[in-house]
C-alpha cells in the first residue's frame, strides 16, 4: 500500500511539474509574440546562445511623424532596444534585418553609430532593399550580408520642401554627405572615391542622381561583406558569439592565474 501511495504521489508530482513547464513555455511564447507585435523585434535562443533580432523596415521615421499609411521604423523605439542588447548580460549578439527605403538622415545615422559602437557580435542582413540611409545601417554591423535578390541605392543627400538657395545651404548638404560617406567607408571595404562616384552617377536613375547595386554588385564593390541568406547570417553570428565567449573565458582564466 505504501509503495502504491508513493507511486501515485510521484506521478502526481511529475504531472504538476509538466503542467508548470507547459505554463512557463506558454508564458514565454506569449511574451515573445507581444514583443514582436509591439516592437517588430524578438529575442530568441539558438544553439545555447541568446540572440536579439532587430528589424528595420519601411521608412526610418525621425523628428517628424510620417502619415499613418506609411510603414515606418521609429528611431526612438530602436535606440532603447540597441542599448538594452548591449547592456543585457543574457543577450549574446544582435541580428539586424533590413528592408528599408531610407528616411530621416540624422535618425538613420544615429542608429548606425549605435550599432557600430557595440562590443557584442553584430550581423546585418539586407533583404529586399537597403536604400539611402539604409546603407550606413547595413555596414554598421561587424559582418554584413545581402540576399542575392536584394538591392541598395546610393545617392547624395537631398531635402524635400522649401530650401534657401544660398551657398550656406549647399555647404550644409555637403558636410552632411561627408558624414555619411566617411561612416560608410570606415565600416566597409569601399573607398571614399568610389562611393562618391556611385552616389553622383547621372546615367542610371531617371528622377535622381545615384546608383542601384544588386546583391552581387554590392559585394563586388566592397560595400557588403558577403552574399547570403538568413541561415548564413545566423551561422556567422553564432560563430562570432562562440569566439567572443572563448576570448572572455581565456581572459577570466588569465586573471585567476594572476591572483
Amino acid at each position: 500500500m505504501k509503495k502504491e501511495t508513493g507511486k501515485k504521489s510521484h506521478t502526481k508530482a511529475m504531472k504538476n511539474m509538466d503542467e508548470e513547464q507547459q505554463e512557463q513555455e506558454a508564458e514565454a511564447a506569449s511574451a515573445q509574440q507581444k514583443q514582436i507585435n509591439e516592437s517588430g523585434s524578438v529575442t530568441t535562443h539558438c544553439q545555447g546562445h541568446t540572440i536579439h533580432c532587430l528589424t528595420v523596415i519601411g521608412q526610418i521615421e525621425g523628428h517628424y511623424i510620417l502619415p499613418s499609411q506609411n510603414k515606418t521604423t521609429k528611431y526612438e523605439h530602436v535606440i532603447p532596444q540597441i542599448v538594452a542588447v548591449e547592456e543585457d548580460p543574457e543577450i549574446d549578439g544582435l541580428l539586424m534585418l533590413l528592408n528599408t527605403v531610407g528616411g530621416d538622415v540624422e535618425a538613420g545615422l544615429a542608429l548606425a553609430e549605435l550599432v557600430a559602437g557595440m562590443k557584442k557580435p553584430t550581423v546585418s542582413l539586407v533583404l529586399g532593399g537597403g536604400h539611402s540611409i539604409g546603407v550606413p545601417l547595413a555596414v554598421a554591423a561587424k559582418q554584413s550580408f545581402i540576399a542575392e535578390s536584394a538591392s541598395m541605392t546610393i545617392h547624395p543627400v537631398r531635402m524635400n520642401g522649401l530650401v534657401l538657395g544660398i551657398p550656406q545651404t549647399l555647404e550644409y548638404f555637403q558636410r552632411m554627405q561627408d558624414r555619411i560617406t566617411n561612416f560608410v567607408t570606415q565600416n566597409s571595404n569601399i573607398s571614399k572615391e568610389r562611393f562618391t562616384t556611385l552616389a553622383m552617377n547621372t546615367q542610371e536613375l531617371v528622377m535622381d542622381v545615384g546608383t542601384v547595386l544588386d546583391g552581387p554588385d554590392a559585394v563586388d564593390e566592397g560595400l557588403i561583406d558577403s552574399l547570403g541568406s538568413l541561415s548564413d547570417a545566423m551561422d556567422c553570428l553564432i560563430a562570432m558569439i562562440g569566439r567572443e565567449k572563448k576570448k572572455k573565458h581565456k581572459t577570466a582564466q588569465a586573471k585567476k592565474k594572476e591572483k
